[in-house]
């Protein structure tokens, strides 16, 4: 353990089992298979945590940047395999993979990380990882991390119409029909998939959800100038407590598995405020509670308190034969 100024000032009789991103076992592990290009870790990404990966594509039309945050379900676990550097002068350690370094993560295997919820993990608890810094926590399946909440909140159907063309993954607007283009619509036309269906990621160019050009989440789409339609739901936010925030996974009677916030429309999250969400199943005045943390598909294997480390597996038994 070191000091002020780097020197060692102590030595442990006992090495720490594991460290956060190590493998737990010597069963196989599956990479997150990124392509040609991929991945690249993005602003903020950290070994033994959770990892989103976003636009833009690598060559076979596949997302590329990796972030320790993001939107839904994580994509893939940052494994401990000399990924990160020490860029902090002076400091005992770096977790942080250098922005614009090469990374990789893995989808399912044995790994360790450390609990950063407020409760003891439990052996055989599903992992939940936050979706602000990727950390883990750990609680029983379906459990909502509760962020903000809000009474009599409703979510209602909307839609745009456009004239405009679809090349790889850039969506062109040259005229706008009817609606307004959010982060979070699904969009549809002659020429575009519709299972799933492309999702708009952010607007590139352009008047803000007009005419422009817009990222989607898919790519290798050619769509010549034509009518392209799109589809969200709009969140009307009820009597508040918290704020609610882009990013955040909604739940309530009604709300369908999985429906995250995807940009602001008015107001700053709080009562009467309005907010994009990527599906546009209606939903009545009901409680909407915003979730700070999503399920993933991993299990504890080990208990642990609040800042212990634990051990995980993508397995849902693994000590069963």
């Amino acid at each position: 353990m070191s000091g002020t100024g780097g020197f060692q000032t102590t030595v442990a009789d006992q090495p720490a089992a594991f460290i956060a991103g190590n493998r737990t076992s010597q069963n196989p592990i599956f990479s997150f298979d990124a392509g040609p290009g991929g991945l690249v870790a993005g602003s903020s990404l950290f070994v033994g945590r959770w990892a989103w990966v976003t636009q833009p594509l690598d060559a076979n039309g596949a997302p590329t940047i990796a972030n320790s945050f993001g939107d839904g379900p994580p994509n893939c676990f940052i494994q401990l395999e000399q990924q990160a550097l020490n860029t902090t002068y002076l400091s005992n350690a770096g977790m942080q993979i250098a922005p614009g370094f090469q990374c990789s993560g893995q989808i399912a295997g044995d790994f360790a990380v450390v609990n950063d919820g407020t409760t003891e993990a439990v052996y055989g608890q599903k992992v939940f990882a936050y979706v602000a810094s990727g950390k883990s926590a750990f609680a029983a399946a379906g459990t909502v991390f509760g962020g903000a909440s809000a009474t009599g909140s409703s979510i209602a159907a909307s839609t745009f119409s456009v004239t405009g063309s679809v090349a790889g993954n850039v969506l062109t607007v040259t005229v706008v029909g009817s609606g307004t283009l959010y982060p979070g619509a699904s969009i549809s036309g002659t020429g575009i998939p519709t299972a799933p269906a492309p999702q708009i990621v952010s607007q590139l160019t352009g008047t803000a959800g007009g005419v422009g050009t817009y990222s989607l989440n898919q790519g290798e789409i050619t769509a010549a100038s034509e009518t392209i339609s799109g589809t969200y739901g709009t969140l009307t936010i009820g009597t508040a407590t918290g704020t609610f925030a882009v990013g955040d996974v909604i739940s309530g009677s009604g709300v369908v598995t999985g429906t995250q916030i995807t940009a602001n429309i008015t107001g700053t999250g709080g009562t009467g405020g309005t907010m994009v969400v990527n599906n546009n199943t209606v939903v009545s005045s009901t409680t909407i509670t915003a979730s700070l943390a999503v399920e993933t598909k991993f299990f504890a294997r080990s208990s642990g308190l609040a800042g212990e480390v634990v051990k995980i597996s993508s397995t849902t038994d693994a000590g069963a034969l």
